[in-house]
């Protein structure tokens, strides 16, 4: 079966997490996602805990479906390897800092040169442009300049590092997914590329979706724990008896009734419609209570039925069992080199064609380097030439 990008083809310069997330997508839809990796460089991905055979759960799962061709970027040889490369894979994905692949003569205007059709996307920490274009940074850099650390956590403790890389992919892999496509159907139209400059900053500040909005039109600066969904208001995480947690987000009248019924407080639902921080604080309080007194078991089979945006906070192992994510088979079994299965996370994006089957979780490094030459041409001992001098791995 092909997915629905299978006539994409893909050049893959990124490292870490933004890039290779954004082409783990586009891969398991169906893209040829050639993964152009150095053969001397370390992926931190490859060192992060914890390893399956030897292997970094993090990077086998994010090379998943992708040829790996190593190669000395530092190298004429290889240079010349990757303008071939361009004639046909006509959309190319890097995260290197501004400057970098145009040093190394890989830049953008050098590839259109030979390809006017290529696009080409440069996700960075900070954009292609401005006084941070150099500038080194981490998620949680890109979520502090945001402004959404200002208002995220609670305001006797500070902000708090989140369990996810929302900048790096929201931020940077799904707004580099959405250029790369849009780019694509732009050149469906008018039959030539370009290029697509997605900054991770830029990208996380426009998830300020409310509270950005609510500044810039009204003035009004958002804190944290003072609006309806920071923690301002009853929508919030509460402990149990036994220190588990159950999330509460019963917004409207028709879900605050329910929640409230169950809990054996009724009178407490017409406070959910106040929008005074008074009544607002006097709920929250009077909800702590109420799920304090039970447990975490005890509060699972009182609202498994209940139609209330009441749900418990699970860990991960729970949220892999759960019905709901075992019926949209959100794990699936990936086929190892040896022919044995591991399980990885599946491709969220359903359709009604379907998507091709796991191939392979992701390659060692230059594990089809061999292949790629051949396919363009090169002989096995102008092959064995390249690996002797170092220029492939």
């Amino acid at each position: 079966m092909q997915g629905p990008l299978s006539s994409l083809k893909i050049l893959d310069f990124s490292t870490l997490l933004p890039g290779p997330f954004a082409s783990l997508l586009l891969a398991d839809m169906g893209a040829d996602v050639l993964r152009i990796e150095s053969p001397t460089r370390m992926d931190l991905l490859k060192l992060l805990p914890p390893h399956d055979h030897g292997t970094s759960a993090s990077h086998a799962y994010l090379n998943r479906n992708k040829r790996s061709l190593a190669l000395d970027l530092k190298q004429p040889q290889a240079l010349e390897v990757i303008r071939q490369l361009v004639a046909e894979y006509d959309i190319v994905l890097e995260q290197f800092r501004p400057g970098v692949m145009a040093r190394l003569g890989l830049g953008y205007e050098a590839l259109k040169a030979i390809n006017p059709k290529l696009i080409y996307v440069s996700i960075t920490g900070y954009g292609q442009t401005g006084p941070y274009r150099d500038r080194a940074g981490h998620d949680i850099n890109y979520l502090a300049l945001s402004g959404i650390a200002s208002y995220t956590g609670r305001h006797d403790s500070g902000p708090v590092p989140l369990g996810i890389q929302a900048a790096d992919v929201a931020g940077g892999s799904l707004h580099g997914v959405v250029g790369l496509l849009a780019a694509v159907v732009a050149r469906q139209q008018t039959g030539l590329g370009q290029y697509v400059d997605v900054s991770m900053t830029d990208c996380v500040f426009s998830l300020n979706a409310m509270a950005g909005a609510g500044y810039l039109a009204c003035g009004v600066e958002p804190a944290r724990e003072s609006q309806m969904l920071n923690g301002g208001s009853f929508y919030d995480y509460y402990c149990c008896r036994d220190g588990r947690w159950f999330s509460v987000g019963s917004l409207e009248p028709a879900f605050m009734q329910p929640l409230c019924a169950a809990l054996g407080r009724p009178e407490l639902a017409a406070l959910g419609l106040s929008s005074s921080p008074e009544v607002q604080a006097l709920l929250k309080d009077e909800l702590k209570i109420e799920f304090e007194k039970r447990s975490f078991e005890e509060l699972c089979a009182c609202f498994s039925g209940l139609d209330a945006c009441v749900e418990p906070v699970l860990s991960v192992a729970e949220a892999v069992e759960h019905p709901q994510l075992q019926a949209r088979e959100l794990v699936c079994q990936v086929p190892r080199e040896d022919g044995s299965l591991q399980a990885q996370m599946a491709c969220p994006l359903k359709f009604s064609d379907g998507l091709p089957a796991p191939r392979h979780i992701g390659a060692t490094l230059g594990a089809h380097s061999e292949e790629v030459l051949a396919a363009l041409g090169y002989s096995t001992e102008r092959i064995a030439e390249l690996r002797a001098a170092g220029v492939i791995a």
